[in-house]
């Protein structure tokens, strides 16, 4: 049986086991059809943030953020472009701490733009302040080992 990989729907919060091997090939959800390691980032809810945290195989970077934050918006853009050059080895969401405020008591958040890298249900590493996309996938490479 080939390996899998779980994967949580940054869309419906739905776990997902996908072959290792297809993950190039755009996996989707098997509940809703989104798709699962395109290189997009997702947006999350505390709930579906927990899930993947906790069950995802793949690395995942969590950009905390605030619409009223000028660093944030001015990075999202970087973000994106950091996301699509790492996929479909790491998986990139967000989730506002405006609408979501129980994110910043629990990971104890003291400023945005933060960007905390996942793995294997730990926290690897924290990133804060708006960085380019350069610095960004530097970050992850350098926490979390890249298989090619």
């Amino acid at each position: 049986m080939a390996e899998a990989v779980k994967l949580t729907c940054t869309q419906c919060g739905q776990a997902n086991r996908i072959p290792a091997e297809r993950l190039g090939a755009g996996p989707k959800c098997g509940v809703c059809g989104a798709k699962l390691a395109d290189g997009a980032v997702g947006e999350l809810d505390m709930p579906t943030l927990s899930k993947a945290v906790r069950g995802d195989d793949l690395p995942i970077l969590i950009d905390f953020w605030a619409p009223w934050c000028g660093p944030c918006r001015m990075m999202a853009p970087e973000f994106a472009k950091a996301a699509k050059g790492l996929a479909p080895r790491v998986r990139f969401a967000k989730i506002n701490t405006e609408d979501h405020p129980e994110a910043s008591q629990r990971f104890g958040i003291r400023g945005i733009p933060l960007l905390i890298l996942f793995h294997k249900g730990r926290e690897v590493a924290r990133l804060t302040g708006a960085r380019p996309a350069v610095e960004i996938d530097r970050f992850v490479r350098d926490h979390v080992a890249m298989a090619a």
